[in-house]
């Protein structure tokens, strides 16, 4: 049983404020690079619901059990991988994460590690914590953070698998670990945004914990105000006036949600110059059609979803790619960090539906589509 004294020392005084960011790398030499990434979350329960991928001109193409291959075949060099604590099924949990992440660096991939601090999904609308964590008191709840993100990060190098980016938490404009790190509401005060500030700081220690400084994985945080400055801004001032530190800021940007591609130009630039921080778009898709290719729900299939100047064709989803990779390298200083693709292995299987397949880099025949060279092809 954890002692509720520990982890007290993590709450947030200017003192120690000052010395993490005294203490904390402002980066290393992996930055600059414009990645190119996808997230292969979904792989797992494609696979084993029958799904196949190709990559060939048409459905006659070789079919392969390998889409990771396809990725990086394709210029791909970033495999992005959500965690869940203990989740019921075992659904991205941690041995899945860590199979899928073997295999990605198996195939040249390096790892985005997304720790949504939850048994299910954490995102703006819900931060439940763990049910092994319930009830505890923000010192031992902070312990909890720490320990359990150095462990997992120790885990996932055990397998060399090493992150070489890692998410606090996903999308947590409204905080994470609710209620005691919740912002929104009646709860946006200075009160809940000191525990936000002292779990994210344990959590950013647990990473200097992991591992050798040479082995430490870039730490990100990640929002979903793509096309929204000012609300990027009010929270982003909030955690640095607390002195919690970070490497990379990460941002959703989904048009339907979050506005136009000169929005999220704006945004990146400024955010990258007030904070002195790397950007990056961290999730992100476009449909290649508003068509259905099984009896799932769509989550976009609406006309007036998308942009004008994007239609939902594979030629319109290709031309999307390519100006958000022209919007990233655009950042001044290199601070462009680079863009993943959000569920871009999401397509319906035989045995399993999705609810993302008109918005994946993969057609209804599991073949590669124009917008997945585009993503990991050189400027």
């Amino acid at each position: 049983r954890r002692d509720p004294n520990r982890g007290r020392s993590m709450r947030h005084t200017p003192a120690i404020a000052a010395l993490l960011l005294a203490l904390w790398p402002a980066a290393d030499a992996r930055a600059g690079a414009c990645l190119r990434g996808v997230d292969v979350s979904f792989l797992p329960r494609v696979e084993a619901g029958g799904g196949v991928f190709r990559d060939g001109p048409d459905s006659t193409g070789e079919a392969s059990a390998n889409a990771l291959a396809i990725l990086h075949d394709h210029g791909i060099d970033l495999a992005r991988l959500r965690l869940w604590h203990q989740p019921a099924g075992g659904e991205c949990g941690l041995p899945q994460a860590l199979d899928l992440a073997e295999r990605a660096k198996a195939g040249g991939l390096d790892i985005l590690l997304d720790l949504h601090y939850s048994d299910t999904w954490a995102d703006p609308g819900h931060q439940a914590p763990p049910a092994a964590w319930s009830g505890l008191a923000l010192p031992a709840l902070a312990d909890s953070v720490r320990m359990y993100t150095r462990d997992m990060l120790r885990a996932f190098a055990a397998r060399d698998a090493t992150p070489r980016i890692v998410q606090l938490g996903n999308e947590i404009t409204g905080g994470m670990l609710w209620d005691t790190g919740r912002v929104t509401g009646a709860l946006d005060d200075d009160a809940h945004w000191d525990a936000l500030a002292t779990l994210l700081a344990a959590a950013a220690a647990g990473v200097d914990e992991a591992l050798p400084a040479a082995r430490r994985p870039r730490v990100m945080l990640h929002l979903d105000r793509g096309g929204d400055n000012a609300g990027a801004r009010r929270w982003l001032d909030r955690v640095t006036a607390r002195g919690v530190p970070f490497d990379m800021i990460g941002l959703s940007y989904y048009p339907w949600w979050h506005g136009t591609t000169g929005a999220l130009a704006t945004n990146l630039v400024d955010l990258a110059a007030r904070y002195d921080r790397d950007v990056m778009v961290v999730e992100t898709a476009y449909p290649w059609t508003l068509g259905w290719q099984d009896d799932m729900h769509n989550l976009v299939g609406l006309p007036s979803q998308l942009l004008p100047e994007y239609p939902a064709t594979p030629a319109g989803q290709a031309a999307f790619a390519a100006r958000l990779l022209e919007v990233v390298r655009a950042v001044p200083g290199d601070r462009g960090a680079g863009v993943v693709w959000w569920a871009g292995d999401w397509i319906t299987a035989p045995r399993a539906g999705s609810a993302w397949e008109n918005l994946a880099l993969f057609d209804g025949k599991g073949r590669a589509l124009p917008a997945l060279s585009t993503l990991g092809g050189e400027p």
